[in-house]
């Protein structure tokens, strides 16, 4: 598997960075996971030789944040996969700022050809959407400061990530990791039904060296999950944490990653 970060928020060289995410995937298939917010991901895929305009892939929207999806209006005429509440409006409690997409479900029908499930979607033999994720772990029960547009509290049950096929086991990829990033690991074993795991990376959406970061940790280390790339939403004292236990590298946009 060959990995393309096309967002992310650290540049790389002469990559161009922003709040965001976005990775291009070359398996048995080619999938653009996210797309940031902007056309950095296109700029950025350019400077790699990818040439999105013309390149056989799907997209896969992890969730419906600004930052993962609205780079989504520089695109059309693809296969679209995500959860069907990905274009519900969405708020953040302090400020009511919005944070939602920046296109409607209608809008998004009318560029791509989409598909929306809460179920496990296999988009190519080694290559999973893995849907709504099941939030089982006691400590990732986290508390969403995010409202919907009828003011109902907003736990971001679209969430979701992919997992892939490897020779030795699945990496498990992630957006942003509301749902928690054990939890997704979890629903990645029961939709693959294989338990290695040998790639874990993404957001982890953990901001602080707290109980709930620690006890992700210690997860790892039971679960001998061998490669950790904690990135976008991860806060830096648990990036340090992950290198500190982990030996993790920083990721930035542009790097270009091989994956057995």
């Amino acid at each position: 598997m060959k990995l393309s970060v096309l967002t992310e928020n650290m540049a790389g060289g002469e990559f161009l960075a922003e709040h965001g995410l976005s990775y291009y995937i070359e398996h048995d298939t080619n999938i653009l996971f996210d797309t940031g917010h902007s056309d950095v991901f296109i700029k950025n895929a350019s400077k790699l030789g990818i040439d999105l305009e013309k390149a056989d892939y799907s997209i896969v929207l992890s969730h419906g944040h600004w930052d993962h999806g609205n780079g989504l209006i520089h695109l059309k005429k693809r296969t679209l996969i995500t959860h069907p509440y990905s274009f519900i409006r969405r708020y953040r409690v302090k400020d009511h700022s919005y944070l939602g997409l920046n296109q409607s479900w209608q809008e998004l029908n009318q560029r791509f050809k989409l598909i929306t499930t809460k179920q496990s979607y296999q988009i190519s033999p080694k290559i999973f959407y893995l849907g709504e994720i099941p939030r089982v772990i006691d400590f990732e029960l986290q508390h969403e400061n995010y409202i919907d547009g009828k003011n109902n509290p907003d736990k971001v049950p679209d969430d979701s990530g992919l997992a892939i096929l490897l020779n030795n086991g699945i990496a498990v990829i992630s957006g942003c990791a509301h749902s928690g990033i054990c939890n997704i690991i979890e629903r990645a074993k029961a939709v693959t039904g294989i338990n290695d795991v040998e790639l874990v990376m993404g957001g982890f959406h953990l901001k602080t060296l707290n109980e709930q970061s620690i006890k992700t940790i210690e997860y790892f280390k039971y679960n001998r999950i061998s490669r950790a790339i904690p990135s976008h939403c991860t806060e830096l004292p648990v990036l340090a944490e992950f290198h500190k236990q982990f030996n993790t590298q920083m990721l930035k946009s542009g790097m270009q990653l091989s994956i057995d």
